[in-house]
């Protein structure tokens, strides 16, 4: 099941392409490598570099409320790690796992370095959602007017989120009032909410990075806007790039591409601007965010390199000695479980 929804991700993030090249033609990705120049391109990789470094504070805040050693440098070489492999590999989540993953290996425990990872993801995300539903619901915009056009469908979209959220507390609260696996990891989970994000030492300072990011994230957008071409004021992009990011959070995708461009395309034609331009200014944060992460390349082969420096170092100190003719040497233990399991059957 897993993989076919990894497929499913991965196709519908191609078939999102698909559709814009067939309804926009190629002319806004070839624009999208035309316009981008020296300085736009410096100036989104040093935003890049910002915004890498307080998600790597992020990160390291809430794995110690979890109990778990992350240094600083550890945790920025290992977020642009993640960065590049999310942007080179399909899915976008990959680079996450990985970080997760070998984090846990290397601290004793895997499932609590993962549950750190969701956690420090979630964060963001729900800086992102209350930043970007705020603006959206007071800010001019597409959606704004949508939204009044269609008043009686948004009060029934949120009376029904209010049932759902209502929903969850009760369940949670059945849950962590019962006996079961489930139960106990569902009291673990809201334990370390409350350690890794909610402590009165933490939740400050996680809030400030993941306030950061987001306004990194959309500083890129507008160098991109601009490179594309856009003159419009921050205020009337602004609504548009928020829910470019809030897209980018749909789990159909190749290395972020597809739901951003689709989105940012129907934002700007639907804001009077130009679908075209949209769809250029949303490639060129694509290429603007693959060039930042580009160091964790750097990361990966530094690290390769190191292995095999110590690799071959290990078969200088000890060069296998060849075996002299008739000594024995010692079985191991699956030969000797064989013998056993013959003498057995015998």
């Amino acid at each position: 099941m897993g993989r076919i929804w990894a497929w499913a991700r991965i196709l519908g993030g191609a078939g999102i392409l698909v559709f814009l090249l067939w309804k926009l033609g190629t002319g806004a990705f070839v624009d999208g490598l035309r316009v981008i120049d020296g300085p736009a391109l410096t100036l989104a990789f040093t935003i890049g570099v910002t915004t890498t470094v307080f998600s790597a504070w992020r990160w390291c805040l809430v794995a110690r409320g979890l109990g778990l050693r992350l240094s600083f440098r550890t945790a920025v070489a290992d977020y642009y790690k993640a960065l590049f492999l999310n942007a080179a590999l399909p899915g976008g989540v990959l680079g996450d796992v990985d970080r997760a993953v070998q984090h846990g290996r290397d601290e004793g425990d895997v499932a609590k370095s993962v549950r750190a990872v969701v956690l420090e993801r979630t964060a963001g995300q729900l800086v992102l959602i209350v930043v970007g539903v705020t603006v959206l619901f007071t800010v001019p915009s597409p959606v704004l007017d949508i939204l009044r056009q269609h008043g009686a469908t948004a009060a029934v979209v949120a009376i029904a989120a209010l049932l759902a959220v209502a929903v969850i507390l009760l369940a949670f609260r059945q849950l962590r009032q019962g006996g079961s696996r489930v139960a106990s990891a569902v009291r673990t989970g809201l334990a370390e909410i409350r350690t890794g994000l909610l402590a009165r030492r933490n939740w400050p300072i996680v809030t400030l990075a993941s306030v950061v990011v987001l306004v990194g994230h959309l500083a890129t957008f507008v160098v991109a806007a601009r490179a594309a071409g856009s003159s419009a004021s921050l205020a009337r992009l602004a609504p548009l790039m928020l829910l470019a990011l809030l897209a980018m959070s749909l789990p159909l995708n190749i290395g972020g591409w597809g739901p951003r461009e689709a989105v940012t395309a129907w934002a700007f034609g639907a804001a009077g601007l130009s679908a075209t331009q949209g769809l250029t200014t949303a490639v060129v944060y694509g290429l603007f965010a693959f060039v930042a992460a580009l160091p964790g390349a750097v990361v990966i082969l530094t690290r390769a390199a190191v292995k095999l420096r110590g690799a071959a170092a290990v078969r200088i100190a000890a060069p296998i000695s060849p075996v002299p003719y008739g000594v024995a040497t010692p079985a191991s233990p699956e030969m000797v479980l064989g013998r056993e399991l013959a003498r057995a059957g015998a």
